[in-house]
């Protein structure tokens, strides 16, 4: 934690000495929702203590923002849909937050997302990666929403790219019927005709399910020379379990979520040398990178972050969400989201150094060349390649 926060200081100093004292109940209240319980745990809480990491340093090291400490309201969505409207309207309507940082389930996201851009709330998704959240809106005069996070428009792709040098060709698509699912699986197979190729199965589920093997036998019939997974950890572990349970050497690929404590402790031996895409790996790496692991480890008595990608970008999230609201000099969410589209200084985080991360018609902060491809190695997830291991140690800028 010291040493995060020695990283922090200097960033900090100027607006401590800038800040105007006010009243300590004087605070500035911002929304945070994601599943703190249930089978999408991982990612909610990993992401709400990394947004609480950040803010923590910011209230003791900056006073907060021109002396007004920022306050966290935090709400379990429960991973459900008509839940999430519900906090959601309490966030905005009698809690008065201005701003939030939410969003872990894409079916979540595709509910509430109207409300902030009805309400004019900027909304920071740090987690979810489904593609139509920052594009719902692109097309209106003023989208409210920004993200933190991979989109699977770029992950579904990185995904098929590396199964496809890796010389897979038969590809078995596994994809649950949430909103996460569905939008993963439209990716996946935009990406796949991108390459004159079309999945030899597609398999879809609810989530819930406890056993797959009848649908890992169909893949199997179709010749499927590898299987790519589009679900959350808990399903994604019944998959490993049932082509384990049909003793079926086919590799296992798929997004974040194989990243997961749920998914790698749930599967054991099933789950060993899947491949997962992600932004964030818990091992060494540059400074910031490996500060920020050591003060989640202490501030949380975690030696393993259960979504070390979650906790990653929702600190980097709660840093941005800062400097544009230092930057507004004002509570208006008009500003707050003006700020956004226009930060005036680079950030530094943990995902990446950000220099103008969003733009008025680019509200996604991370671009591809930020992805690397792990894979479960005896319960974590390791670099699957060398290459990429030694280019974890310098900081991927986004491409414009």
């Amino acid at each position: 934690m010291k040493r995060l926060r020695s990283t922090l200081t200097v960033a900090f100093a100027t607006f401590v000495l800038t800040g105007v004292a006010v009243a300590a109940d004087n605070t500035i209240r911002i929304g945070v929702f994601c599943p703190f319980t249930g089978g999408s745990a991982d990612m909610g809480v990993s992401a709400r203590n990394g947004i609480r990491l950040a803010i923590e340093e910011i209230n003791d090291m900056a006073g907060g923002v021109n002396g007004r400490k920022i306050e966290l309201v935090e709400r379990d969505d429960l991973a459900n849909p008509d839940h999430a409207k519900k906090v959601v309207e309490e966030l905005i309507q009698k809690d008065k937050v201005v701003a939030a940082l939410g969003v872990c389930n894409t079916g979540v996201g595709l509910a509430t997302i109207e409300q902030f851009q009805n309400a004019k709330v900027p909304l920071i998704v740090p987690v979810s990666t489904g593609t139509p959240l920052t594009k719902k809106f692109a097309g209106a005069p003023e989208n409210w929403i920004f993200r933190v996070s991979p989109r699977d428009e770029i992950q579904a792709p990185f995904i098929v790219a590396d199964a496809l040098k890796r010389g897979f060709r038969k590809i078995a698509l596994f994809a649950d019927t949430t909103g996460y699912g569905e939008a993963g699986k439209n990716d996946v197979e935009k990406a796949l005709a991108e390459a004159g190729l079309k999945p030899v199965s597609v398999q879809r589920f609810a989530v819930g399910v406890k056993d797959l093997s009848e649908q890992v036998k169909a893949a199997r019939d179709a010749g499927a020379d590898v299987v790519i997974s589009y679900t959350v950890g808990p399903e994604a572990a019944v998959l490993a379990k049932s082509i384990q349970g049909l003793k079926w050497n086919v590799q296992l690929m798929g997004s974040w979520p194989l990243s997961w404590r749920n998914f790698i402790d749930a599967a054991g031996g099933a789950g060993e040398g899947a491949l997962v895409a992600v932004s964030f790996l818990q091992q060494a790496s540059f400074q910031r990178r490996n500060a920020f692991i050591t003060a989640y480890q202490q501030k949380f008595n975690s030696a393993i972050i259960p979504s070390p990608m979650a906790a990653a970008q929702g600190y980097d999230a709660a840093l941005l969400l800062f400097y544009a609201l230092h930057q507004a000099q004002s509570n208006d969410p008009a500003k707050i989201k003006a700020a956004l589209e226009n930060l005036n200084r680079q950030v530094a985080g943990v995902i990446t150094t950000y220099d103008k991360p969003f733009s008025k018609t680019d509200h996604d902060a991370l671009t591809g060349n930020m992805l690397v491809m792990g894979v479960v190695r005896k319960g974590v997830v390791e670099y699957a390649y060398k290459e990429d291991a030694q280019r974890g140690f310098l900081v991927q800028r986004k491409t414009q």
